[in-house]
Order: structure tokens, then sequence, then C-alpha cells
């Protein structure tokens, strides 16, 4: 008996080790499958979903695959060149929008400001932001954290509460009423038109409200999540006349660029609270009715290239410099920091805060990371000409269709 039962016990631990071992093998090669696929159909982040998970079962034995993706095609591909790999899997894996959310897969940012993180939690990296009244896309929710994605095809999460989820009828119902847009730097969303009426929200320069008409010095509206509130009638403008009247020309860019001047640097920022550096050129593009994509590298496979390996002579007031590092034999180029060109070797930008400086080196306010400019880029001859440079009327996002 004494002898059966070691013998058990050996045989068991055997198989243990054999079954760990084979679920450790197959984990590896699923990393690395997942990662070339990965390559093909979602190397960026910010852009596309695709995060696959292998989970196992030593009771049951067969391999599951979990997680979310963002199209069928990228999924096909995985369970297809893991078989080819030796590992069948059952395949549990969303894509996404995920068919849980059922029809509310529209949503519109409910205040004044929020921020998107890489995950579902305070601790992930702070990604983007967006503003209120932005329409967004909902992909899945996790907890009280919500994926979505913004009108310039950006990608993260956000707390639930921060955005108004809709169905398609209740969104074109939102996108083809009569609206108004903050036009100040601040204002307050209040309960009554008096200064002493208890505050609804808060409200910054770009944010989009539904107008239910004047009243007096003040207009009623309707805020995204549904809430009635009074503005004063000098700090917004009837979003249609705002979108008629913008010109986004170099002047206009600029314009609004240096009403940011000392405003603070904050990584992730696209809004006037505070602002990262592309976040800044982005702003400044918006508030004149142009989409610009999110971060700095992306912006600089945008518009055309402008010459600048003589000089400065072919730059022009509007033109976006791109710094980093040049690209080499054993490394792509590298787009780290953005600012917006003035004229006279000068440039805005938002670096510890929004400020202005010079490429010239015996300028008193001469940049240090002058040495690192890359590339320049002119996107406003490309508004509309370009998929990452498009014109807020001519977005499907934002009328109804």
């Amino acid at each position: 008996m004494k002898r059966f039962l070691l013998f058990f016990v050996a045989t068991a631990f055997v198989f243990s080790c054999s079954t760990g071992n084979k679920q450790e093998k197959a984990k590896a090669e699923f990393e690395k499958v997942s990662q070339k696929v990965k390559q093909e159909f979602a190397p960026d982040r910010r852009e596309k979903t695709f995060e696959p998970r292998l989970v196992t079962d030593v009771e049951s034995g067969p391999f599951v695959l979990k997680g979310s993706v963002c199209d069928s095609q990228a999924k096909d591909a995985l369970v297809s060149a893991l078989s080819e790999s030796g590992i069948e899997v059952l395949d549990s894996m969303i894509v996404l929008p995920d068919p849980a959310l059922g029809d509310k897969t529209y949503g519109i940012t409910s205040q004044s400001v929020i921020n998107f993180r890489y995950g579902p939690g305070y601790s992930t990296e702070s990604a983007t932001q967006t503003l209120m009244g932005m329409p967004l896309r909902i992909l899945e929710k996790r907890g009280n954290w919500t994926r979505a994605t913004t009108p310039e095809g950006y990608t993260a999460w956000v707390t639930s509460g921060s955005i108004q989820p809709m169905n398609q009828t209740e969104y074109e119902d939102w996108t083809s009423a009569s609206k108004l847009i903050v036009i100040t730097h601040y204002t307050l969303f209040r309960e009554g038109t008096t200064t002493g009426s208890p505050v609804v929200s808060d409200g910054v320069w770009g944010n989009i409200v539904r107008n239910e008409g004047r009243t007096g010095a003040h207009y009623r509206v309707i805020l995204p999540n549904g809430k009635i509130a009074y503005v004063p009638a000098s700090d917004v403008l009837e979003f249609d006349k705002w979108l008629m009247s913008r010109e986004p020309n170099a002047d206009n860019i600029l314009s609004t660029a240096v009403q940011f001047l000392g405003f603070p640097y904050m990584w992730g920022g696209t809004s006037i609270k505070a602002m990262d550096c592309s976040g800044f050129t982005k702003t400044a593009f918006y508030l004149n009715g142009v989409i610009l994509e999110r971060d700095a590298s992306q912006q600089a496979k945008t518009g055309e290239d402008v010459d600048i390996s003589e000089g400065f002579e072919n730059l022009q007031k509007g033109d976006l410099l791109f710094f980093g590092s040049k690209a080499t034999q054993e490394r792509g180029e590298r787009i780290t920091h953005v600012g917006i060109y003035m004229g006279n070797g000068e440039f805005i930008h938002s670096a510890t805060s929004v400020r202005i400086n010079s490429l010239i080196p015996d300028a008193y306010n001469y940049y240090e990371g002058s040495t690192r400019l890359v590339r320049a880029n002119r996107l406003i001859t490309k508004i509309d000409n370009d998929p990452g440079i498009v014109s807020i009327k001519n977005h499907p996002w934002y009328f109804a269709q």
C-alpha cells in the first residue's frame, strides 16, 4: 500500500511538472505569435486595440483565448497563427465594440475636460483629454471605466461617469440639435441666471452644449448629461455661426496660440487648463475649426514636408516644428516635441509652460533644444486633404448624417 502511494505521488508530480512545462511553453509561444500578429494588424495602441490573453485550466485542459481586439480579421489571424504553432484555443475573445454594450456605442463628453488613460485605472499613464460636447465611440466597459475612441481616432480609457452613453437615435438627436460653443477661457454653468445661483458645471473654451434659447443676458442650455443650466450669452456663440466663421490660417492659429502664454504644461493635456506640446498645437488648431492627430509623432506624419536642410528660409508662419532625433541606420526617426513657427526664427510651444523661444543661438530666448530639430511640416495647406487634418465641419461625428 505504501509503495502504491509513493508511486501515485511520484506519478502525479511528474504529470504536474509535465503539464506545467506544456503550459509555460504554450504561453511563451503565444507571446511570440501574438506580438507578430499585433505588429501586422495593430502596431499602435493609440489607434487600434489588440489585447489577447491566454487562459489555461489544468483540470479541463484546453487553452482559452480571451481579451479584446479591434477587428475580427486580427482575431482570425491570431487564432490561425496559434493553430499553426500547435496551440488550439477556445475562442472567447471580444471584438470591439463589446456586444454587452447593446446599442449604447455612442457617447458625448459630459464634463468640461476629462482625462483618458492607457488603462482602466488611475495609476495608469495619462493619454489624452476631450472637451465637453466632443463625440466619442464607446468600445467596452470594465468596472467604472470605459474604453472609447476620440474624433481623431485615439483610443484610451476614461471614467464612465465622465461621458454620456447614447444609442444611435439619441446621438443623432444630439448632433442635429441647435448648440452653443464656449468662446472665452472659462465660464460657469449655473442653475439660474444670477451670480449667486449654484454651479452645475465649469466650462472652458471649446465646450459644446445644447441651446435651449436665450433668456435675457443668458442662454438656457442642456449639458450632455441632461442637466439644465444657464450660461452668460457673452461667453458663448451659436455653434453653426462659430464654425462658419473659422478661417484656419497662420495668423488666426497664432492669434489663438498666444492666448495660452504662461499656461502650465501637463502630460496628456489637450485643453486650456493645461496642455502638453502636441496638446497645445492640437488645441490651437481645434479652436480654429481643425482636428489634428493627438501626439507629436502622429502629427509629424501629416501635412507636407518643409525643407529645413539649409536653414529656416523655407519656413512659414503656422508651420509645425518637430524635435527629437533623426533616423540612423540602427533606429528610425523619433519625434518627442512640437511647436508652431511664428516667423523670424521664433516659435511658440508648451514646455514647462506655453512660451515663445527662438531657434537662433544668439537670441535672448534661444531654445536649448533647437539642436534636436528634426523636421518641419506645413499642415494648413492640407486641411481635409490629409486624413490626419480634418475640419470639424467635415467630420461626420459632429453632425447628423
